[in-house]
């Protein structure tokens, strides 16, 4: 076995699955795996999603093949996809977002050549300002539409764009209300604009539509710390990835010493130091050094130096460690836990980021 791998939960990620099905009622649910399931792993986490969703979604045509070789499941590509790309994604019976007319005239003309109708969901640039058509030229993207007979919107849709840090929401109200007046002009039957943040902020359940597209939530990360302590006591989620690895070597480094490129670090006493063969290219962000910590004989231990390539460091002083002792890097171990929260709070960022970066060569194994 590798000495560094993510374990990746399948109770979990049904607990969790279940969980968002009950607060969706009988909507249709679809599953988010792009970027590589959010670095949890697309082929692993399909596996056991697979059946359990109405539709997967992925951003763009890479992502698309991949997905295609392990599910018929309907895929939704709600991202950009080059022209030179567009009739592979149809043929890969995709799903595929139509944000403009010059779109919606290329996947006519591919269908026709493939005597075909191509499902599309159009996206609505509800006050986010970024792909997608207005709602001031909505009635002639409409009339427009008709003149395209290969091609069939099945759904509209937009982002919410400020709901997961918020109690304030007034911009998400207007966005829907955008959407809405689109839908209405449209005639189309179904929308959605909800991703988990949306789901778990829409206590009412106004404006979920049809479709409900979870992300974060699935994999058992929470989109803000607000929205944890909204449910607080009546949903509970349950991270599916633990990361791994072991430690390669343990040795006593004397006062004076300095720890890793750019000795950044100096050891101002004598230290025990364990090497563990991880890093940056891994995706343990190199913000991480000086600050991080991970856990070894279930106790916590700092990161000291910097965070190279391959290769952290950790000061187990007056710790019983030895070689190939168990390091883990985030999840839990005994009764201490480092989360992806706790990862991104150090370096100031977000936990879709944390795990998304991780390396999709590190091995996933489902436990």
């Amino acid at each position: 076995m590798s000495l560094s791998y993510l374990e990746l939960s399948k109770e979990a990620l049904l607990h969790n699955i279940a969980t968002f099905r009950a607060l969706i009622g009988n909507a249709k649910l679809c599953m988010v795996v792009k970027a590589n399931a959010y670095g949890h792993g697309m082929k692993e986490i399909v596996s056991i999603a697979d059946g359990l969703v109405d539709y997967f979604q992925v951003d763009d045509i890479e992502e698309l093949r991949a997905l295609r070789q392990l599910t018929q499941t309907p895929i939704l590509v709600l991202g950009y996809v080059a022209e030179e790309d567009l009739r592979e994604a149809v043929l890969l019976d995709a799903i595929l977002a139509v944000f403009d007319d010059t779109r919606l005239q290329l996947l006519n003309a591919i269908g026709a050549k493939c005597n075909k109708t191509i499902s599309v969901h159009i996206e609505v640039d509800a006050l986010l300002g970024r792909l997608g058509i207005l709602d001031t030229n909505a009635e002639v993207f409409f009339s427009n539409l008709t003149n395209y007979p290969h091609v069939s919107a099945e759904a509209i849709y937009a982002h919410f764009s400020d709901i997961e840090d918020t109690d304030d929401l007034t911009h998400a109200r207007a966005q829907y209300e955008v959407l809405m007046k689109v839908k209405e002009i449209s005639q189309v039957a179904m929308h959605h604009i909800s991703a988990t943040s949306g789901i778990l902020a829409d206590q009412s359940h106004n404006w979920g539509g049809q479709l409900l597209r979870l992300g974060i939530g699935a994999y058992g990360l929470w989109p803000s710390e607000q929205l944890r302590e909204r449910y607080k006591g009546t949903v509970t989620l349950q991270p599916v990835l633990s990361w791994k690895s072991h430690v390669a070597q343990v040795k006593v480094l004397p006062k004076g010493y300095a720890v890793g490129y750019g000795r950044t670090y100096i050891t101002d006493k004598e230290t025990k130091v364990a090497i563990i063969p991880q890093g940056y290219s891994d995706g343990y962000d190199r913000g991480l050094s000086n600050k991080g910590t991970v856990l070894i004989g279930d106790t916590r231990c700092s990161i000291i130096g910097r965070v190279a390539m391959n290769m952290i460091v950790a000061d187990v002083t007056g710790k019983d460690i030895a070689a190939e002792d168990e390091v883990v890097l985030m999840g839990a171990q005994g009764t201490e836990t480092i989360s992806a929260e706790d990862i991104a709070q150090t370096i100031g960022t977000i936990n879709y980021e944390v795990v998304a970066r991780l390396s999709a060569l590190l091995p996933r194994i489902i436990v």
